[in-house]
């Protein structure tokens, strides 16, 4: 995953370039807000999410199969029991002695 923004924030200015933001928005085609936020700080809308990410991508994968394992044997799953399966597998993956939260409603 390459942020378009960030490298053209680490790239040199070119010879005789005007040395704004502008300038190399244009030349690269990124746009200009999306290059002064990331020069502020703020992540991409794909960091964002990873970063808020409740399961590793290996544990949804192993929670997915399972679900349609059940699924397959002809009991379902009803959907509002997902979220404390998740919030079961991420207990188990502690290690910290932070307190895991359970998943929110979203």
């Amino acid at each position: 995953m390459n942020d378009r923004a960030i490298v053209v924030l680490a790239e040199c200015f070119l010879p005789g370039e005007s040395r704004t933001y502008n300038t190399r928005s244009k030349r690269i085609g990124v746009p200009l807000s999306t290059l002064h936020r990331r020069a502020q700080g703020r992540r991409s809308k794909e960091q964002k999410a990873q970063s808020q990410q409740y399961l590793a991508p290996s544990k949804e994968k192993a929670l997915e199969k399972y679900l349609a394992g059940i699924s397959d044997l002809g009991n379902p799953v009803q959907i509002k029991f997902v979220p404390s399966l998740a919030f079961v597998i991420a207990r188990q993956r502690s290690t910290t002695e932070k307190p895991i939260n359970p998943p929110g409603k979203n």
